[in-house]
């Protein structure tokens, strides 16, 4: 068994396929989590085993507990102890005005957004923490730049949802710091990943650039490596710290 052991939720493509990749080469054993796809899921467990890494994939929806539950449990039999959990997965709907939002999509995008990323922060301190037990570890939740912009005129549910991920991210943090867990969290800017797409714009990146200061939309890759750092021993007094990486925006 490795002695790390990593699990990124939503590790199925974009950012968090990248955060697994560079997690293998940095030792992790990994499990990554999807909601439907399947085949891009194995794809990136197959890329990290042919390159002598070790990975897992599972279905689980982060909007119900048991599949949470389920992926920790699977995590605990198949890889080993838990080290370090990457809440990545994270959902967005059709750009629109809050005027024109129902509850069912708010419902949506909070429960897969928030509940999830508290759900699968519990499963983990339960099996990290000191006072359980454990031998300590390391969580980054993605947030977003939206948490600060408010994404108004496109989804400011989702910019609320990652506003929530701040917050879990500043308290865990101050909760746990004693019991051998760093908690932080990243907080991109505009990417080029698919999930543009499920707002209805899948050029957004580059319709929205000039307003960044360096010109230019990031790459899942610059993020993933943040993740990482934050992961590492190098980041070993950092806890509690919310990192942009936006290009200066």
């Amino acid at each position: 068994m490795s002695k790390k052991v990593m699990i990124v939720t939503g590790g199925s493509r974009g950012i968090g396929a990248e955060i697994a990749k560079l997690g293998a080469i940095d030792g992790y054993a990994v499990c990554i989590s999807y909601l439907h796809n399947k085949t891009a899921a194995d794809a990136i467990v197959d890329l990290i085993r042919l390159t002598g890494g070790t990975a897992m994939a599972v279905a689980a929806d982060m909007a119900v507990e048991a599949d949470i539950l389920r992926m920790f449990e699977t995590v605990d039999r198949e890889l080993g102890p838990l080290t370090a959990l990457v809440n990545n997965a994270g959902i967005l709907e059709q750009q629109m005005r809050v005027d024109q939002m129902d509850a069912a999509r708010m419902q949506r995008i909070f429960t897969t957004n928030i509940v999830g990323s508290f759900l699968c922060a519990r499963e983990a301190v339960r099996r990290m923490s000191t006072l359980h037990g454990g031998a300590g570890g390391a969580i980054v939740n993605v947030s977003s730049v939206a948490a600060r912009t408010g994404g108004p005129g496109e989804y400011v549910d989702y910019a609320a949802s990652k506003g929530a991920i701040d917050t879990l991210t500043i308290g865990l943090a101050k909760e746990v710091a004693t019991e051998g867990i760093r908690v932080n969290a990243v907080r991109p800017g505009v990417i080029y990943t698919e999930i543009h797409a499920s707002g209805g714009e899948p050029g957004r990146v580059d319709r929205v650039k000039g307003n960044v200061p360096m010109q230019r939309g990031g790459e899942a890759n610059e993020v993933a490596q943040a993740v990482l750092w934050l992961l590492s021993d190098k980041a070993s007094y950092t806890t509690g710290t919310l990192l942009d990486v936006t290009g200066g925006r």
